[in-house]
């Protein structure tokens, strides 16, 4: 195992922990889970180009009482078939492939004091880590079920540690319904939905620190934060001071309710995928001036269609959450014939890889994998 070492997204890979769906039973649809999800339900008309919402907003006002969601057991078969033909490829471009522990077969429920969930499996590994150059920082999750997820990587952490990295944990949220800022219309993205009759606890603290890697773009030594509630304010907050004098930090305002990685893609120095061109509002003025690749508007044909019963909680932009495996070369869902001749014609070797229900789980390519050797450094991408 090589130093960790990870700067930016798309300097040449060569060592990346691929998540995994194993034994995945149940998704535990509460407040946080549906907090998680309103930007990509809710809000892109308007916003974004949009195709037509696929989801009954009004058939959801009971959707913060906590309920589990069993998976389909043939969904999941073809989901778990789907990851490990991306550790295939992967392999077959050289690049070394690290896999978290699996999820019991019987996995027990977790409890904290405030509430209990189903864990869920390290599927989309990109969300509660960031790795900045040689250091490991685990994220505050911003998903009930996804607690302690981040331990299914402590064997790969530890490796990585004993090598020499550095590994810092930022602090935990009690995760209330009170610790979620749904209501700070100043700071929240316009798209968020507010929660439906949230619950007081004993163990309210307010607004606390959470976040996702997963809102976070790395480009060298700059790092650039979207920023769409008091949460996310707060980890922000935390960053700035943790990384001072390391790394600088930009805050992006509302871009999204959250991740970023399907919405404004930087493939290589100077060239970036963006969902819509809106996108370069919301960016830091030196991005701004860089190529820009517009995405296509996805089609319904594009995907998988499901039953009612079947949430549907990723964006159907999710397919510009792809992977680069260097300046040169993508990693694309082989569904998306329009992006993928896109691509090719600016230039870029693309790797067609299968990954059926992207919008059923939630994820793409960029969200199951964590870079954590690439050949990068410290670069001044912003100047």
């Amino acid at each position: 195992m090589a130093h960790l070492n990870s700067y930016d997204d798309f300097s040449p890979l060569k060592e990346v922990v691929l998540g995994s769906a194993a034994n995945y039973a149940e998704r535990l649809h509460d407040l946080s889970f549906d907090m998680f999800i309103s930007d990509n339900l809710t809000g892109a008309k308007g916003y974004y180009p949009s195709i037509t919402d696929w989801h009954d907003a009004a058939s959801r006002a009971d959707r913060n009482e906590p309920r589990r969601l069993a998976m389909k057991k043939r969904f999941l078969d073809e989901l778990i078939e789907d990851v490990e033909g991306i550790a295939a490829t992967l392999e077959s471009l050289s690049v070394k492939v690290l896999r978290p522990m699996p999820l019991d077969p019987e996995p027990a429920t977790m409890s904290t004091p405030a509430w209990s969930a189903p864990i869920t499996p390290p599927l989309n590994v990109r969300d509660n880590t960031l790795i900045l150059g040689d250091e490991i920082i685990e994220t505050p999750p911003t998903l009930r079920a996804r607690y302690f997820e981040t331990q299914f990587l402590k064997p790969i952490f530890m490796d990585y540690f004993r090598q020499g990295a550095r590994w810092t944990t930022m602090p935990r949220p009690m995760m209330t319904d009170a610790s979620f800022d749904p209501e700070n219309v100043t700071n929240a993205a316009p798209n968020i939905e507010v929660p439906v009759n949230p619950q007081p606890s004993p163990y309210d603290v307010g607004p606390e620190i959470m976040i996702d890697g997963a809102n976070c773009l790395r480009l060298g030594r700059d790092l650039i934060v979207n920023i769409s509630n008091a949460n996310h304010a707060l980890a922000c907050d935390w960053l700035e001071r943790h990384l001072a004098g390391r790394f600088r930090v930009h805050r992006m305002h509302k871009l999204t309710q959250s991740h970023i990685d399907s919405v404004v893609i930087p493939l290589r120095p100077g060239t970036l995928l963006i969902r819509s061109e809106r996108v370069l509002d919301f960016l830091p003025e030196q991005l701004r001036s860089w190529d820009l690749i517009v995405s296509p508007v996805p089609d319904v044909s594009d995907y998988p269609q499901y039953d009612n019963d079947d949430p549907i909680p990723a964006s159907p932009y999710i397919d510009l959450n792809l992977l680069s495996v260097d300046e040169n070369t993508v990693l694309v869902n082989d569904a998306c014939k329009t992006l993928i001749r896109l691509l090719e014609d600016k230039k870029f070797t693309v790797v067609p890889v299968r990954h059926r229900h992207r919008r059923l789980f939630g994820g793409g390519f960029h969200c199951f994998t964590l870079d954590t050797v690439r050949t990068g450094g410290a670069e001044n991408y912003l100047t």
